[in-house]
């Protein structure tokens, strides 16, 4: 946060924003009026992109329908981009939505993290364990009731 002239705080903008607003340099991948794509300045490998709405919201689900439309359809074209520039044939997609969930910069943004053949690219650790079908299906009835309302 930052005092703002008359003393009140104002939540200080994104590291994203400033990159939108060009306050801030990056090797900007793709852009139009609600989405911009960028070099990952710490990389997992070689292509890992961000793919960022230019609307500053913490968490996806807060997100207008344009801004989520505009994320969807930039997806693929970078996605697809990055593959045929750097060889890899794999990838991974990652978004984080709150702290808990390891979410760092706290403005919706999807990776793009090529996969490559020796190992570098995103790690991942999963942990299933069987569903609980009773539980699934009260969860299954709480969400389709808050779908349709």
């Amino acid at each position: 946060m930052s005092h703002v002239s008359d003393g009140t705080l104002a939540r200080m903008a994104s590291i994203f924003t400033r990159i939108i607003r060009g306050e801030i340099p990056c090797h900007t991948l793709y852009e139009n009026d609600l989405v911009i794509s960028f070099l990952d300045v710490n990389p997992l490998s070689p292509g890992h992109a961000l793919v960022v709405p230019k609307q500053e919201m913490p968490e996806l689900h807060m997100l207008s329908p344009a801004s989520a439309a505009a994320l969807g359809a930039a997806l693929p074209l970078v996605a697809r981009a990055i593959l045929n520039a750097t060889g890899a044939t794999a990838y991974n997609i990652l978004q984080n939505n709150g702290a808990l969930a390891h979410q760092e910069v706290m403005h919706v943004h999807f990776h793009i993290i090529p996969k490559y053949a020796d190992g570098r690219g995103l790690g991942i650790t999963w942990k299933p364990c069987p569903i609980d079908h009773a539980s699934a299906a009260e969860l299954s009835t709480r969400v389709k009731q808050d779908l349709r309302a």
